[in-house]
This record gives C-alpha cells, structure tokens and sequence, in this order.
C-alpha cells in the first residue's frame, strides 16, 4: 500500500538525494568479498578481452580457476594476474574446434579441482567481409569456433554439472545474434545466433538437472579484437573505427570488458539463480535504437 509521506527528515532526503548519483565504484567492485570463494570457474576465451576480464573478476571474489585459450602466453599472463587475489589457476592452453583437446580440458579440469562450478564460453573469432566475398573456408572457420566450437565445451560439461546437480553455464554472444542484421559479418551472425537458440533450448533440459545457462550478448566493447574489426569493416584507421562503431550506441560510446564480465559474474552468482534461458543484452542500447549499420555505401 502506497502511504503519503509522513516524517521525512532532512537526514532521509541526503539518503534518498545519494542514492540517485552514480559514484566512484567501478562494475567489478559491486560484489561481497570471498562471492566465489570454493568454487570453480572455467572460461574460454581467458587471454584477451571479456575473457581475461572476467576471469580476474572470478579471481578477485575467491574463485579458483581453469583458464583455456590457443595462446598459452595471454593465459599466463591472465593467469599471473589471477594468482595474486591467492586462488589456484589451472592454465589450458586448448583448441576448441579440436574435440580432443576439449576432452582433455575437461579431464584436467576435474583431476585438478574435482568440480567446474562456472563455464563461461567466450572464446570466438570472426573478420568482417561482404556476405558475397566470404570464401566456404573461410564460413566454416568461423562457425566451426563459434558454434560449434561452443556446443563441444557444453557438450562435455554438461553432463559432470547435471550429476552434481549444480553450476551455470554462460555463452557470450553478440547483439547481432538477434533480429538485425551485421552485414560484414554474416558468418559470425549466424554462427551466434545458433549458440543463442542452443542457450535456449538446453535451457529447460538443464534447468531439470541444477543447471541454469544463459547468454550475455555485447554490443561494441572497446577490446583490441572489436576496434580492429570495425575499423577494417568500416575501412577507417582503428581511433575513428572506434570512434564510429561508439557513435552506433545511443549512450555514445562503446563498453568496458569489465562490464561485461560484472554481468557474467552475476549471472553466476546466488541473485541470479531463478534466472535460466535468458540472454542479456548490453550495447548501450544499440539493438532497440535500430543503429546497426553503420557502414558507408560502397564500404561493402
């Protein structure tokens, strides 16, 4: 029941004045000390990026991890970082396009810590290209790591998880995985679109089991990959790339890697337990605005 105001005091309007301004706390700073602490988190992807982000995020809140990747020096380097907040790193350097190796990841990952509470699938790749210059090998290289390079890592951990009856799965996707279109990027698009119905249709599968998996789909993060991608696509050096690919947001500029990871780290934690099948969308509101072409007649 809404009461009228009674008995306010100059002491409640300060209160009430503080809480409409932002402050000085950065995305990841917003968690309870040890929020991670004894479990275990495995994200793909862990060199660079949202990946790398969002592992020393896990870190900094107590969670031990298993950091997989192509390139074993970004890991070791991610992975330096991790062991300063005190936690074990299991470092897995891994192809996941190569079923082998994802098996391999998964048994080290158990013989070391005996459970994976967390999978973040995040590792991806794409090159921006007009649909008609995208060569059949060039198509299936960027499927083969997005989708199904995805569907191996859930694949193989998906089954560990629902025997345990716990853990959650988040597969980072792109704003471009929904309802409008990227044009030099058709590959991709559909590829990350396949692992967004994939979130949704295991959704109610593992969701039985004490599984929830959802998706976190960015728009433009101001990553290394991402300016490099807009800019060749947009054919601009990377600073006006950038500068272009943010201008699509209506907030006006791109995200932060932190931003993401926070919102990886809540789907992972106790507030987002009744949260299953969902994909979040983070792009400063580019998807809704409809801004998604950004490219210059005759720059594709």
């Amino acid at each position: 029941m809404i009461r009228p105001d009674r008995g306010r005091t100059m002491a409640d309007d300060a209160h009430l004045e503080g809480t409409h301004h932002s402050t000085d706390a950065q995305p990841l700073d917003v968690f309870a000390p040890g929020l991670f602490r004894g479990r275990v988190a495995l994200v793909t992807g862990a060199g660079t990026g949202i990946g790398r982000m969002t592992a020393l995020g896990f870190a900094r809140y107590g969670a031990d991890l298993v950091l997989a990747g192509r390139t074993a020096e970004t890991l070791e380097a991610t992975a330096t970082d991790a062991r300063a907040h005190g936690g074990q790193v299991l470092v897995a350097p891994t192809d996941i396009r190569k079923p082998e190796q994802v098996d391999a990841l998964r048994d080290a990952a158990y013989a070391t810590f005996g459970h994976v509470d967390f999978l973040v699938n995040n590792a991806g790749g794409q090159f921006p290209a007009p649909p008609s210059q995208i060569s059949d090998n060039g198509w299936r290289a960027v499927v083969d790591l997005n989708l199904n390079g995805t569907w191996t890592v859930i694949n193989r951990f998906m089954g560990p998880m629902s025997e345990a009856g716990t853990g959650t799965i988040v597969n980072v996707v792109h704003v471009y995985s929904f309802d409008q279109g990227a044009p030099a990027f058709a590959h991709s698009g559909a590829a990350r679109a396949g692992v967004l119905n994939l979130t949704r249709t295991l959704a109610p599968y593992l969701g039985r089991h004490g599984v929830t998996i959802n998706a976190l789909a960015p728009g433009v993060v101001d990553t290394a990959g991402v300016k490099a991608n807009e800019a060749e696509a947009l054919g601009l050096d990377e600073a006006a790339g950038r500068d272009q690919a943010a201008a699509m947001a209506p907030v006006g500029r791109a995200g932060d890697a932190s931003e993401m990871a926070a919102i990886i780290l809540f789907l992972c934690s106790p507030a987002a337990r009744f949260v299953n099948g969902a994909a979040i969308v983070a792009d400063g509101g580019e998807l809704v605005n409809g801004l998604w072409n950004p490219f210059p007649p005759g720059t594709l």
